[in-house]
């Protein structure tokens, strides 16, 4: 079994093992027509299920074989240009090599022990956001599995930094659109059922500011000790940018931590056309980012930022086995001692090896690609009769469904679009979303392929409306 481990007698092995896996993915996606299979649940279920993971193939060809079988013909593909569901995006070459050596290296990035130079690249991307943020000299951060661990970590060290005597008094304001891992970080954190207060949007679904100002001054007022103001630049389901620089004013007013929960909207660091649209994020306490769902990375490649580093004090641990308080004085630097993980993988050398071989500005402009995309999309909703579009998009997110000319009803109407947003996945043509807008259904585009075009925005709609259509005419048949 030696024979399986990778060290100097195996790389030749290793070389062959890898490459032939690359041959069979690349055969995949160079003859994929669809972004996906249409498989159902009772129909792949089984072929894993009689899987015996106690009897080994013992065949590299063979597993490759199998797992063809039960995973790369029915995978759902990202890169299709149909692929329009959720925040997942098609990813570059650069990031795919630096995940193959990643892998093969296998450092861990909790100490300099197991890492080296991979500490320092790490730091010096965090530092390079930092400097594309405006955070300011005295700026740190630390790269994480996601959005949901940054985000749990910024408000873990906003409660530390809010001091209050009772947890049971704090409170966390963000807008009623924003991304559930806030709620889920105040129990994490042990924050009470009303710890998160959902502050109400306008018409572009950007919180308001106003209503923002009076739930401040209810928490002074009723003795509540507000920890953090949460402002997204991007929500899931809109992509909407709430308005930064009026936010971080009142957070500066009643001297609140300011967290920009910037997952979906940090491609816009690095936009040649639209950095505009994030203006005040300089003036965040921390920020949320998401290199896998804006910067074209495998995931997971995120991170955590905050203006302050001595803030990061409070997720700091010593251990004698491991990063010893000594190693401090020693200067010794330990990216374990600003992580809620311990083993950690080398996640930042995917955006290393995309920065130094395309540049920022190549990041930037397939960012930018995708939100003229948007743009061209919502004109087409705008002008077609059998789509109702809810806003203009500030990213590359359209919310929209498909309204029967017949119908009036709002319950027929959710079910017609819940049908054909089953039937179109059914199909494998495409793979769109579906989100609720003021408790009615609707369907999501979420564009984050540079190589989806106008075309192809307006073919799924077609195939969306002749899903809808039938629908109709089978309850026609049904009803006469």
């Amino acid at each position: 079994m030696r024979s399986h481990l990778l060290n100097d007698a195996t790389a030749e092995q290793y070389r062959r093992s890898v490459t032939e896996g690359v041959e069979r993915v690349a055969a995949r996606i160079g003859t994929t027509d669809r972004p996906f299979t249409g498989v159902t649940v009772d129909a792949l279920s089984p072929r894993v299920d009689g899987i015996d993971l106690d009897r080994p193939l013992h065949d590299t060809a063979a597993v490759l074989d199998e797992l063809d079988d039960v995973y790369l013909r029915d995978a759902v593909y990202f890169h299709h240009p149909r692929y329009l569901a959720h925040l997942n995006c098609p990813v570059v070459i650069p990031a795919l090599l630096g995940e193959a050596v990643l892998s093969a290296v296998n450092s861990s990035l909790d100490t300099w022990d197991q890492s080296a130079g991979g500490t320092l690249i790490e730091r010096k991307l965090i530092d390079w956001t930092t400097a594309r943020i405006g955070l300011g000299p005295a700026a740190d951060g630390v790269f994480t599995s996601g959005g949901t661990q940054s985000n749990l970590q910024a408000l873990l060290l906003a409660r530390e930094e809010a001091k209050a005597e009772r947890l049971a008094d704090l409170r966390i304001l963000t807008s009623e659109v924003s991304h559930f891992s806030v709620q889920k970080s105040a129990k994490l954190l042990g924050l009470g059922p009303d710890a998160v207060v959902p502050v109400p949007v306008d018409h572009d679904k950007r919180l308001q500011t106003v209503a923002l100002a009076r739930e401040l001054e209810r928490c002074a007022r009723d003795g509540l000790v507000p920890m953090a103001v949460v402002a997204t630049a991007g929500t899931t389901d809109f992509g909407s940018i709430d308005p930064l620089p009026e936010i971080a004013g009142l957070c500066e007013q009643y001297g609140v931590w300011l967290h920009v929960d910037a997952a979906y909207g940090c491609g816009l660091l690095a936009s040649l056309k639209y950095r505009h649209r994030i203006d005040g994020i300089e003036r965040a306490d921390s920020v949320t980012v998401d290199y896998h769902k804006s910067f074209f990375q495998p995931v997971s490649s995120s991170a955590v930022l905050v203006r302050d580093a001595a803030t990061l004090r409070h997720a700091t641990y010593h251990a004698e086995y491991l990063n010893p308080r000594r190693m401090v004085q020693e200067r010794i630097p330990n990216q374990v001692d600003k992580s809620l993980q311990t083993t950690r993988r080398f996640d930042a050398l995917k955006l290393w090896m995309t920065l130094r071989t395309m540049g920022a500005d190549g990041v930037g402009q397939l960012f930018d690609e995708v939100c003229d995309l948007a743009a061209e999309g919502w004109k087409l909703l705008a002008a077609d009769p059998r789509f109702d579009v809810v806003v203009e998009p500030s990213l590359s997110t359209l919310v929209f469904r498909f309204i029967p000319a017949a119908v009036t009803a709002p319950a027929e109407i959710d079910r017609v679009n819940l049908y054909a947003r089953k039937a179109l996945f059914a199909s494998g043509d495409a793979v769109v979303a579906g989100t609720k807008v003021a408790g009615r259904h609707y369907l999501k585009f979420t564009l984050l392929n540079p190589g989806t075009t106008p075309a192809d925005i307006a073919a799924v709609l077609d195939l969306i409306a002749g899903h809808a259509e039938q629908y109709l005419g089978d309850s026609l048949d049904r009803a006469s």
